[in-house]
């Protein structure tokens, strides 16, 4: 195997990124996109087709917005599974649904493709960084094989089980994540009403057992204007709970606390917020709370 050559499919808000981070960590990356434009913004070749990105590389990277894009280009005409080969390795870093990986492995192990799922945490700062968590599910001996393209985009890599097992822990992680933003959202909206100083209350929460992810790392910005743009988009976080809805209910497990995220980011989505960074869903709730900003001029 050549370990100074990969290919990437899916060169977008993240895949560009990570690209990057490998082009400057010096490996040969022939990338395709839908958009010619974003291999040569991510410092990598343009490929015109999928074919010649398998014909290229021994390992594949896909970062793709969801299970069904994930199922074209690989399923589709023209795509990966009509030119593989065999003892490739497709690693795919998309959001996808864990019962899909798990089907889409078994079509490549008839073809002697190795399927890697490696969900990934942190957002656009931490693969600009390259400092990402990746949450892998695939086969030992092929997510050891993968190392070399792992260490130039993560900062922790968790093997997590079999084939699936990375994309449902991203599904999980990626719920809760929806969840603390939305809450949070809705807190700092009602705290502005009330009067409170929101940098008090935020130094009151991230002491007290409220504390979360989007208290401690995006509302101290937030709260001054700044939505650090350029992360997940409020249409991607809806996808990535209703993801969550349909796991949980192929697992047998009550979905209790699914509709306030659904809903926060679904409204986001309806008042116009919808590709912009899912913090703006303070915005959206403000707007239905009598037109309230956390930051007044």
């Amino acid at each position: 195997m050549d370990r100074k050559r990969a290919g990437f499919i899916g060169l977008g808000n993240m895949g560009g990124r990570m690209a990057r981070r490998l082009v400057g960590a010096g490996i040969a990356v022939l990338g395709y996109d839908s958009d010619p434009a974003r291999a040569a913004a991510a410092g990598a070749q343009a490929a015109a087709t999928i074919r010649e990105v398998m014909e290229y590389a021994d390992v594949v990277l896909l970062s793709l917005p969801d299970s069904k894009v994930v199922e074209s280009v690989v399923e589709g005409a023209g795509g990966i599974l009509e030119h593989c080969r065999d003892g490739q390795i497709v690693v795919d870093l998309s959001t996808a649904a864990a019962s899909s990986t798990v089907r889409l492995n078994a079509r490549f192990a008839g073809q002697g493709v190795q399927y890697v799922d490696a969900g990934i945490s942190g957002g656009a700062a931490a693969a600009e960084k390259g400092a990402l968590t990746l949450m892998v599910g695939g086969a030992p001996e092929a997510i050891e094989a993968v190392g070399w393209v792992f260490a130039p985009i993560s900062a922790k890599v968790v093997a997590m089980g079999g084939s699936g097992a990375g994309h449902a822990t991203k599904l999980l992680n990626n719920f809760l994540n929806a969840v603390s933003l939305a809450a949070t959202a809705e807190v700092m909206v009602a705290g502005k009403k009330a009067g409170l100083d929101l940098h008090r209350l935020l130094d009151v929460i991230n002491s007290s057992s409220g504390v979360n992810f989007a208290t401690l790392n995006r509302f101290p910005f937030i709260v001054d204007g700044n939505y650090l743009e350029g992360g997940l988009t409020s249409k991607l976080m809806s996808k990535d709970v209703m993801l969550y809805v349909d796991m949980v209910r192929e697992l047998g497990v009550a979905s209790l606390n699914a509709a306030g995220p659904a809903a926060c980011f679904g409204l986001a989505a309806t008042l116009g917020y919808g590709d912009q960074i899912s913090n703006r869903v303070v915005d959206a709730i403000g707007d239905v709370s009598g037109g309230v900003r956390l930051k007044t001029v």
